[in-house]
């Protein structure tokens, strides 16, 4: 037992290894979370508005570049393109890695996300989007302004999901060998932990990453509460808040 402890919980590896966790592990991990939630949530929903197109040539790419990102594994996506486009797009960030694993987790999430966006587009009633066209609003502002932001509320839990997944799909970027104050949580704990050959660094990452996504989970779980639910109507006095003053028009004399 005192091995087994030893080998995930030497509290003087995860001392040494804690300020390197937090000051350039912790930072890098959202930098590259946040940066690709960013860049993948526009780009899911321009893949959402063009899978709903009623033109094939709009709907087909969509499709396929769904597909493709949804079927290939993430860590040959961010190798083929961390690697790949590495030569072309030297010009631009040099040797840097660090904007192709951005790039590549972006791509990635934006196909589950587009996805995420389309249903919940399609969830909302059609009688939504011929009433607003029936008060003379064009197809694209009634989307827009009406079918949309319903489409992306009823969608909220899912997309914090995938945001979960981002942090952790972060975790693959070390592959493309990330300069040292680029690591992000994983290899961090990874160095420190082959270094001292044992894994309570590893431990140590794990529990940054918890930290991350424990309390996001719980969001995920209030979200959809909130969403099913709805809010509270007082059933005794349903008109509480009513003030007939605001309306009264001076009343007779």
């Amino acid at each position: 037992m005192g091995d087994l402890l030893n080998t995930f919980l030497n509290w003087d590896y995860i001392t040494q290894v804690f300020p390197a966790l937090l000051g350039i592990g912790l930072l890098n991990t959202l930098i590259l979370a946040l940066s690709s939630a960013v860049i993948a949530t526009v780009l899911g929903m321009v893949l959402a508005v063009m899978g709903l197109s009623t033109k094939r040539w709009l709907r087909w790419p969509a499709r396929v570049y769904t597909d493709i990102f949804r079927g290939l594994p993430a860590i040959l996506t961010i190798l083929l393109i961390g690697q790949g486009l590495g030569t072309v797009a030297r010009p631009i960030v040099g040797t840097n890695p660090y904007p192709l694993g951005i790039l590549a987790l972006s791509l990635i999430a934006a196909a589950y996300i587009g996805e995420i966006f389309r249903s919940g587009i399609q969830s909302i009633e059609k009688g939504q989007l011929e009433a607003s066209r029936a008060l003379g609003m064009t197809y694209g502002k009634a989307m827009l302004l009406v079918v949309i932001p319903q489409g992306v509320r009823a969608v909220l839990p899912s997309l914090v999901n995938q945001f979960i997944a981002l942090i952790k799909d972060s975790s693959l970027v070390y592959f493309l060998g990330l300069l040292a104050s680029q690591r992000e949580l994983f290899r961090i704990g990874q160095d420190a932990a082959a270094t001292n050959g044992n894994l309570s660094p590893l431990v140590a990452a794990g529990f940054f990453y918890l930290l991350m996504t424990v309390p996001l989970t719980h969001l995920v779980n209030y979200i959809d509460k909130k969403l099913r639910t709805g809010r509270k109507i007082d059933t005794v006095n349903p008109n509480i808040n009513y003030d007939p003053s605001q309306y009264s028009t001076g009343g007779m004399a």
